[in-house]
């Protein structure tokens, strides 16, 4: 177990608890409030347990902070393209069909068995030995995703995520085609009353902002688009899409279910009665280092499928 003493400067008084040991360690907040929580803060020997309470100026904390727990899950030998790392994270190209943890029927072959076999030294994040996932993508939904290695790394990108302070560009194919080049979606969305594996737009549900902007037509069949995001629900660009008509291709939850009529050109008719998934791409991922402040853009390549949907539907549409 490691000891910190941390004690409270001036630019601090007044503010929680939390908060400041967050500013004078490398640990993150949702670390120390678990810590709180635990009674692994001291103060004058005594326990404090309450992450709101303001702090005073020269007050003396001690933190203890025991070893990380195990995961108890064996590391597994899985291909990741990186796109970036360096020894606070990582960036790597996810690939559609992985899932991020594990869980239930996903009890191997994820992208945390892979993180765990790629960094055999990481450190413990949150007080848990694992690789610090700070944001997630759908099992079908490939692309960039960035990975905390250390608790500093952990701490800045959380709270880049929470002020929407990243750049994530995603692109999609959909069905239709808009008469507008660029709009911003700003829809609540919430979890769908019936159906629990399903989000929806909803007015008790939580602020959602997206841009979207029209790359291609494909007549007014389909089209090509980019989305920016501004807030980060749980399947936010496909409830938004499919609230303006423009269902994701290959989505089977927010899109019914659609088979090409035969009007629709070779070879892209057969292209989209092949794809195996939602035609969804996190292409672009842009942020500033959280320890060292360096930029840092990260661009995923299309995988296979995405490829060759696009190619067919270029072709299939060629002026």
């Amino acid at each position: 177990m490691d000891e910190l003493t941390v004690a409270i400067d001036g630019r601090l008084a007044g503010s929680r608890l939390d908060h400041a040991l967050a500013q004078l360690t490398s640990l993150s907040r949702s670390h120390l409030q678990q810590l709180l929580r635990d009674g692994c803060v001291l103060r004058d020997g005594r326990p404090v347990t309450k992450p709101s309470i303001r702090v005073e100026v020269d007050a003396v904390y001690h933190v203890m902070v025991p070893e990380p727990e195990g995961l108890n899950l064996e590391p597994e030998s899985i291909d990741l393209e990186i796109l970036f790392e360096d020894a606070h994270l990582l960036v790597v190209n996810k690939p559609p069909g992985m899932v991020v943890h594990p869980s239930h029927g996903h009890d191997s072959g994820t992208l945390v068995h892979a993180l765990l076999h790629h960094c055999p030294d990481l450190p413990g994040i949150n007080g848990v030995e694992r690789p610090g996932i700070v944001h997630r993508l759908d099992k079908d939904t490939s692309g960039s995703m960035v990975i905390a290695k250390s608790e500093a790394a952990l701490r800045g990108l959380s709270e880049m995520f929470a002020a929407h302070d990243i750049d994530r560009q995603y692109v999609s194919w959909c069905r239709g085609a808009p008469t507008w080049h660029e709009k911003r979606v700003e829809e609540p969305v919430g979890r769908h009353p019936q159906q629990r594996k399903k989000m929806g737009v909803r007015h008790d549900g939580k602020r959602a902002v997206t841009d979207v902007a029209v790359e291609r037509r494909y007549d007014d069949d389909f089209c090509r688009l980019r989305l920016t995001l501004h807030t980060g629900r749980t399947h936010q660009i496909r409830v938004h899409l499919s609230h303006l008509h423009l269902p994701i291709l290959g989505d089977h939850l927010y899109g019914r279910s659609f088979r090409p009529s035969g009007r629709v050109p070779e070879p892209s008719r057969t292209a989209i009665l092949e794809l195996p998934r939602q035609a969804l791409h996190a292409e672009l991922l842009g942020f500033s280092h959280p320890v060292t402040g360096e930029a840092v853009r990260c661009v995923a390549t299309l995988p296979d499928d995405l490829a060759h949907l696009s190619d067919a539907l270029d072709e299939g549409y060629a002026a």
